[in-house]
């Protein structure tokens, strides 16, 4: 069956979509986490190939680091693309055409006559197709699970540390053995494998309801009467349903108790329609409603998840501890102009955002600029700037300054797989310790970004690869909080409703930002002659932005503060 023929059979049968916690979802896990090994590992040793450009093509230090932050400045840009168009058509199409994408952006850069060139093909075209890859292989985790989803996607994300452990080692031997030129063929091929992994982004399945709520008799002194219900584009879902009259049936159907966090309570109806055949109608059509928004977000559409971002466990979330209690005086109120209203403008329930338009209300709500308004969100933002500023720039030349030093090619190169390695253990203690209800996540966050960039600060007065070793151990440890707890500080600021609008922001933000850092270390090599002030730099823009978030929680008292005077 096509996808179009599912989301179709969702809408006239009636039925839900739930992650499974399990089952293919692993696979999903599996494909996720190759896709993170091969993207990262690629992105995060380019400073290898970096030192390569240097010497073939004899440009300077700031002119050739332009190649490395346009592929990271456009792999995060472009998320809020990546975004719509996964919303639009799915995570298994989307993440396929990234793959293709970027294999040919490497493949042709064996061809390039200058550095020039590889802006284009490295930076934009490899860097649109991992853009287009990233969402997707983490939106796919976040489907497919709920009670396990920290587990899930902290095995996904590993991936990344791993890729740069492992690509670290591989890139400097194809390097040696094939030059620049047959590396990039060789990683071109490699990143055709996404194409397959990709393809196991399987869209859930649609589940039958095994117990339809709202399935009440038209007369209680007539049994087993069916009660046809239209929804909103004029079906009847449940044809050939019945329910036998007993005392109470209007009254216990009327009061049931959902968890669901698309259904809205509107305004209150009195008590004694509970029982009328047009109230009933009403509230069944809005729970079909709502079981058809989850069978078409499963399927496309996912984007207008509130979680689909969020990488932990949503049973600790408070609006997830205590149901929702639908009952006749939180009825719907929807009149037959309402109605027609919505079937022809094919309008999803929750938020009224039209269907056919997914692409487009994805970006524009990963792009609502209100948000900024908001000061904590605001100085998250600056600090997120700063890090990121600071954040690629030992990535990209932490070999070329161990050259420096005198180490030699192979024994530099094996400082990013340092970083990785770091980075993938700090990530599962991280994630185990940010879990915990005890542990302030924010504090957590702020004080592994301080000592990131302090140390990458105090890495100025590394001579030898030992010491650098150990700075590459701290700063991947450390490094490895700002990609990992991101989202879940930002749902602990803002709330979970606002986590799509504030990572999308963020992203531009970050492209900005990764796109200026690296070429600026750079320039102040070829200013200095030395990496001490490009470090210097770099480190103080991550210390800078550890320590401003210090200033959150007075942030959010001065806001509740202003917010109470204002009530009163």
């Amino acid at each position: 069956m096509t996808q179009a023929g599912s989301i179709k059979k969702a809408e006239d049968d009636g039925i839900i979509v739930s992650p499974p916690d399990g089952g293919w979802g692993w696979v999903v896990v599996f494909a996720s986490f190759m896709i993170h090994i091969i993207a990262d590992g690629i992105t995060y040793t380019f400073g290898i190939l970096y030192v390569e450009y240097l010497w073939y093509f004899g440009e300077s230090k700031g002119d050739t680091a332009w190649i490395a932050s346009i592929l990271v400045g456009v792999t995060l840009g472009s998320g809020p693309i990546a975004s719509a168009f996964t919303n639009k058509y799915g995570c298994r199409p989307v993440t396929i055409a990234g793959a293709i994408i970027s294999s040919i952006g490497m493949g042709i850069s064996m061809f390039a006559p200058s550095v020039a060139f590889l802006y284009l093909s490295v930076g934009l075209l490899t860097g649109f197709g991992f853009g287009l890859i990233y969402l997707p292989a983490i939106v796919s985790v976040t489907c497919y699970f709920d009670k396990k989803r920290s587990f899930a996607t902290g095995i996904a994300v590993c991936g990344s540390g791993i890729g740069t452990f492992l690509f670290a080692p591989l890139t400097e031997w194809l390097v040696q053995n094939f030059s620049w030129k047959g590396a990039m063929l060789i990683l071109s091929g490699i990143c055709l494998n996404n194409v397959f992994f990709g393809a196991l982004f399987r869209p859930l399945e649609p589940v039958q309801k095994k117990d339809t709520p709202l399935n009440v008799l038209k007369d209680s002194h007539e049994d087993k009467q069916l009660l046809p219900v239209k929804t909103l584009n004029g079906k009847v879902p449940f044809e050939g349903s019945t329910r036998s009259s007993k005392s109470g049936s209007f009254h216990e159907e009327c009061r049931m108790t959902s968890s669901s966090p698309h259904l809205t309570v509107p305004e209150q109806e009195n008590e004694s329609d509970c029982g009328s055949e047009g109230t009933l109608q009403k509230l069944r059509s809005r729970s079909v409603a709502n079981s058809r928004q989850d069978s078409q977000q499963s399927l496309y559409g996912v984007m207008y998840r509130q979680d689909i971002l969020y990488s932990r466990s949503l049973t600790n979330l408070p609006q997830n501890k205590s149901n929702l209690k639908i009952n006749c005086s939180s009825s719907v109120r929807l009149s037959e102009g309402d109605e027609q209203d919505n079937q022809s403008k094919k309008y999803v329930v929750c938020g009224f955002i039209p269907c056919s338009k997914e692409a487009r209300d994805a970006y524009k709500e990963m792009m609502d600029l209100s948000l900024l308004a908001d000061p904590v969100f605001l100085l998250f933002t600056v600090s997120n700037f700063c890090t990121s500023i600071g954040f690629n720039v030992p990535y990209v030349y932490i070999k070329d300054k161990a050259l420096e030093s005198g180490v030699d090619s192979t024994t530099a190169s094996a400082l990013i797989a340092w970083i990785g390695g770091a980075n993938t253990v700090s990530r599962v203690i991280l994630g185990y310790i940010s879990d915990s209800p005890k542990i302030n996540r924010l504090f957590l966050y702020n004080s592994a970004l301080t000592i990131c960039g302090f140390s990458t600060i105090l890495s100025s007065f590394c001579f030898d690869y030992t010491s650098l070793a150990v700075y590459a151990c701290v700063f991947g440890a450390t490094a490895g909080a700002y990609v990992g707890l991101t989202s879940v500080i930002l749902v602990d600021l803002l709330g979970l409703e606002k986590l799509t609008n504030a990572f999308g922001l963020l992203l531009l933000f970050q492209g900005i930002a990764s796109l200026i850092g690296p070429p600026i270390g750079g320039m102040l090599f070829d200013i200095s002659g030395s990496y001490d002030l490009c470090f210097y730099g770099a480190g103080s823009m991550i210390a800078a932005s550890g320590l401003m978030l210090f200033f959150v929680p007075c942030l959010q008292k001065r806001s509740n503060a202003n917010l109470d005077s204002i009530k009163v």
